[in-house]
């Protein structure tokens, strides 16, 4: 079967898209395993622009295809859907702010950023609702539609908070979790359905035995912060915009080296996110993160007879500078930061 009008699959490939969007989101926040890939997104105890950007490694698996299946027996060209995705990811971009209020009409059948602060909101009138990406009408048809309350303000964040500033730690926290509460288990019932199991479900004895931290009033809530100091944002600040300069070389490099090359790239820049991400966690492992880097940086100059990837000379110069003063400013800063910088927790 094949649609010959151009402009009616792109229709169906739209709604196909959207409600595709919709079922996979709502899966991710209703089904424990697949809320580890969607938690990221949701940690943040801000709500901005930046918050569209926090994307879980674990996306690059896939499994919305087969919800596209209908699309491809209605006879949707492939092309069509290969310009639709991205343009219906990045429409999703927009609507993550608290700077802009309701907007009138399109209340009842777009997702406006009102519909998404109630979609990132705990409170208990809010929780769960909202999942549609670009038309509310789906949550609207199947239940799960919540309008922004005028005396009820949004407290953003997850009912079990990350703690930390540390992104290579959240993309994997609650896959953790359910390894340790699958092991702690007493029951092989409860380690075998403690992954299909509502988000956040845990067998009652390991419960017990393991409670977690918990927001029980997020109208009390204390975000999550950290007393450093201001060296060392300047510090982190530093590594942020090297590891983004890092990184487009990389990208601009990648196809004029071997898989393997580029992967173990992508590991040094990994290791430098999470060694100034968990200096401002004020966490042991920052120095072991940073000595790691050095040496995986000093094992690739040395297979590529002292060059970087094509680079030679007075850049890789300022990279062996750079990796040294990282070393040296990661030691400092873990043993001069305060032991108790981290404050405000959240209310349990």
């Amino acid at each position: 079967f094949h649609i010959e009008n151009i402009w009616l699959a792109v229709i169906i490939a739209f709604l196909v898209q959207d409600f595709t969007g919709y079922c996979t989101h709502r899966l991710k926040h209703r089904v424990n395993i697949l809320w580890n890939r969607h938690i990221i997104h949701h940690s943040s105890e801000d709500f901005n622009l930046a918050c569209a950007l926090r994307q879980s490694i674990s996306n690059a698996i896939n499994f919305s295809t087969i919800f596209m299946i209908p699309a491809a027996l209605l006879g949707v060209p492939v092309k069509i859907f290969v310009i639709l995705g991205p343009i219906h990811f990045f429409f999703q971009f927009w609507y993550h702010t608290q700077l802009i209020g309701k907007m009138g009409l399109l209340e009842y059948f777009l997702v406006t950023p009102s519909h998404h602060r109630v979609h990132h909101a705990i409170n208990p009138e809010y929780i769960d609702k909202n999942y549609g990406q670009i038309l509310i009408i789906w949550d609207k048809l199947f239940g799960s539609f919540q309008s922004e309350i005028d005396d009820v303000k949004p407290v953003y964040g997850t009912l079990k908070p990350v703690r930390t500033w540390n992104p290579v730690i959240i993309n994997f926290k609650h896959l953790w979790q359910l390894l340790k509460d699958a092991w702690h288990a007493e029951r092989y019932f409860d380690k075998l359905r403690i992954w299909f199991m509502p988000t956040g479900w845990r067998p009652s004895d390991v419960k017990e035995k393991f409670p977690l931290l918990e927001v029980t009033n997020p109208a009390k809530q204390l975000k999550y912060n950290t007393n450093n100091s201001g060296w060392l944002f300047a510090y982190s600040w530093t590594q942020l915009v090297i590891t983004h300069f890092l990184l487009f070389h990389l990208l601009i490099i990648f196809s004029s080296h071997s898989n393997t090359m580029n992967y173990l790239y992508a590991v040094v820049l990994l290791l430098s996110v999470f060694s100034f991400t968990s200096m401002l966690d004020n966490s042991n492992f920052a120095f072991f993160a940073e000595l790691l880097k050095a040496g995986l940086v000093f094992a690739l100059l040395s297979i590529q007879d002292l060059s970087w990837y094509g680079l030679q000379g007075i850049p890789v110069y300022l990279l062996i500078t750079y990796i040294i003063f990282s070393l040296v400013l990661t030691f400092y800063f873990q043993k001069n930061e305060k032991d108790d910088s981290i404050v405000n927790p959240s209310p349990v």
